[in-house]
């Protein structure tokens, strides 16, 4: 008998929460939207607790502004491409791609049999300015002594005229032989050879400061073609990023001009940059036309093909902005949320302009100060 007694007082209570639980919910419950499309949330609903509202605020807008894709390139005009001298074998390449070079550091090492004939003719160049300058003091010291003999009387004035004219010769052969020499010693110099050894490889000297790039050349290697580069060395101090712009949308960029980039290896920061090139030309395939802008790049954050986009502002004007978030976009329409008064929120129909970051500008819709959902809009899509 007891057990009956305390089995119908379970189930009474359990009848009366299921009872009160029912109730809490159907308060708790949205009601259907009005005929006006407004939303009700009672003050005890939890999506009401989960909904982030703020009031509308004016900000500075770009009246126009062109937005294009651009990749990284290095200035072409801080690019060398290093070629070998002289044909010869490469014994040693001693540097790897993506090392940072200086100006005048070697980078290959070169057995060539020009090294040879460089040291021989300088010093046959060396000997003939010795001959020639021997001759020179001879052609001064007999000048002087056929001159005490004219004023002796003892010889004729012709003599005197042809000394002086040998003189001269010696002269004009030293001229001649030293030019010579310093020739030579340039050859030594681009060889990269020093004249008091008699066996040394040439040493390709890096022409500028900069990264290497690309090696085309491995030890070992004979070469004889010494018009092809066999290693691209580039400043990247400072680079170029080329964007194609609609040619409806050049109007609005000037050389000189500053712009910002955007790289998708840094998401979220933004560099600067000035416009140096427009290209003089349309790209009839695309109708595009060809813009550079140069950045520094003292860091070398900065590399080729890297890919970004480049943003350029015109003009700027007062809009009512809201964040990202707060839009529902749909096939048809785009809407807010605007909270009418608390609990009560209505769909408004906007149009927007483009975004920029996380701010998009209101072009029609709602106005400054107004309260709109701007985190949990998509909770009330679903009434």
């Amino acid at each position: 008998m007891t057990y009956r007694i305390v089995a119908f007082c379970l189930m009474f209570a359990m009848a009366g929460c299921s009872r009160q639980q029912a109730a809490t919910e159907k308060s708790a419950a949205p009601v259907a939207p009005t005929d006006s499309g407004e939303i009700r949330l009672p003050p005890e609903s939890p999506q009401l607790k989960r909904l982030r509202i703020e009031e509308v605020r004016t900000e500075q807008v770009p009246v126009e502004e062109v937005v294009v894709p651009g990749k990284i390139e290095a200035n072409p005009t801080r690019i060398s491409r290093v070629a070998l001298p002289v044909a010869g074998r490469v014994k040693q390449v001693m540097v790897t791609i993506g090392d940072a070079v200086r100006q005048g550091q070697p980078v290959i090492a070169l057995d060539s049999p020009e090294t040879a004939a460089a040291l021989s003719a300088y010093r046959q160049a060396q000997a003939k300015v010795t001959q020639a300058k021997a001759a020179q003091t001879k052609a001064e010291a007999d000048l002087n002594r056929i001159k005490d003999l004219f004023d002796n009387r003892a010889v004729a004035q012709k003599e005197v005229i042809g000394a002086e004219t040998a003189l001269a010769q010696a002269k004009s052969d030293v001229a001649q032989a030293e030019a010579g020499l310093e020739e030579t010693q340039k050859k030594l110099q681009i060889f990269g050879l020093q004249s008091d050894q008699a066996v040394q490889d040439i040493l390709v000297r890096a022409p500028v400061s900069g990264k290497v790039l690309e090696i085309s050349v491995a030890a070992g290697e004979y070469r004889n073609d010494t018009s092809a580069p066999v290693m691209t060395i580039a400043d990247l101090s400072t680079v170029f990023i080329a964007a194609d712009v609609p040619e409806d949308r050049i109007r609005f960029i000037q050389p000189g001009e500053q712009v910002e980039i955007n790289l998708s290896a840094y998401p979220g920061e933004t560099f600067k940059g000035q416009v140096k090139r427009i290209s003089d030309t349309v790209d009839p395939q695309t109708r595009t036309i060809k813009v550079r802008a140069e950045l520094q790049n003292p860091a070398g954050r900065l590399r080729p093909e890297m890919f970004g986009e480049i943003r350029h502002k015109q003009g700027l004007r007062n809009m009512p902005v809201v964040p990202a978030g707060a839009i529902v976009q749909g096939d048809q329409r785009n809407i807010v949320y605007r909270e009418n008064s608390p609990g009560v929120f209505e769909p408004i129909e906007v149009t927007f302009g483009r975004r920029d970051g996380d701010r998009v500008p209101i072009v029609s819709g709602i106005k400054p100060g107004d309260r709109i959902v701007v985190d949990g809009a998509m909770l009330l899509r679903t009434y």
